[in-house]
Formats: C-alpha cells, sequence, structure tokens
C-alpha cells in the first residue's frame, strides 16, 4: 500500500497565484476601479436598491442591519473585481432561497447597477468592466434559479438580460 502524499503546491505556484491577483487588482486600479471606487459604488447601489420599489422590499425582508451587508458586498466585489480572495460564502444558496426571483428581478437589478456605474464612471473602461462581471453573476444566479425550477430547458434564462 502506497503511503499517502501530502499536497504541496508546485514549486513557484503560490507566487505564481499572488503574482496574478496582484496583476488583476493593478489592472483594475489602473482604469480607476480601486478599493475606494468599489466601496463608493457599493454604498451608493445599495442605496438605489433601498428605495426601488421592485427590489427594496425583497433586501428589507432579508436585511436588518445594513452596515454588516455593505461590508461584505464590498469584499465581495473587491475578490470580483481585484481576485482579493477576501469573500466567503455562497451567493448562488441565498439567492435560490428566495421564491418568486425571475428576470424581472434580475433586469431591475442590473439596470439599477448600471445607472450608478454611468454616475460613478472613472472610465469607460470600468464602467464596461464591472458592468460585464454584474452581467456575468446576474445571468448565473438567474439561470440556476430557473434550472431548479423548470430544469434544463431553462439554461439560458439570462439571455435576455440588459447589456451595460
Amino acid at each position: 500500500m502506497a503511503a499517502a502524499r501530502s499536497r504541496q503546491p508546485a514549486p513557484g505556484g503560490e507566487d505564481h497565484a499572488e503574482r496574478k491577483r496582484a496583476e488583476k487588482r493593478t489592472a483594475a486600479e489602473d482604469i480607476g476601479v480601486d478599493a475606494d471606487y468599489i466601496d463608493g459604488f457599493v454604498e451608493a447601489f445599495y442605496g438605489r436598491i433601498r428605495e426601488d420599489d421592485l427590489l427594496g422590499p425583497i433586501f428589507a425582508a432579508r436585511i436588518a442591519d445594513w452596515p454588516p451587508h455593505l461590508a461584505r458586498m464590498k469584499a465581495f466585489w473587491r475578490s470580483v473585481l481585484h481576485n482579493s480572495g477576501e469573500f466567503s460564502g455562497n451567493p448562488m444558496l441565498k439567492h435560490l432561497a428566495i421564491p418568486g426571483l425571475n428576470l424581472s428581478h434580475f433586469s431591475r437589478w442590473l439596470d439599477l447597477f448600471y445607472a450608478t456605474l454611468r454616475e460613478a464612471e472613472p472610465t469607460s473602461e470600468a464602467t464596461a468592466l464591472v458592468g460585464e462581471r454584474a452581467r456575468m453573476i446576474a445571468d448565473s444566479l438567474l439561470t440556476a434559479i430557473a434550472m431548479r425550477r423548470d430544469g434544463l430547458s431553462a439554461g439560458r434564462a439570462g439571455k435576455d438580460l440588459p447589456h451595460v
């Protein structure tokens, strides 16, 4: 019987991962997507969400204490845009647990997101980067919800979501 080997990263593996993280963060920062931008954007966006007739009640029913939620969303977006690795959690499960979410909810979420992006726009490249990531996330969440409800036929549920 062979002895179990401990898994060691390949030589230079951790350095490579750290280098790639730094490159992604630097590329985002070079077009204006730095930590301050992300913090301000998240604050403004969720301010809009809380006032929205369609989405506000969904969030209000689930979030009693906004500062911790905003801190979590800032960590999420830094992880997405800077590959910071600081967010842990399962957004998919959170969204699957909300009854009735559909294309109209995700389209409205993106409309508010894009409006906030345009107002906060440091560069057109920043708007494109953040907007594309948001659309990919919305598409992924909507598709998972639709597939759970309707099966494989819902595999392209997000095809009609708006673009930035």
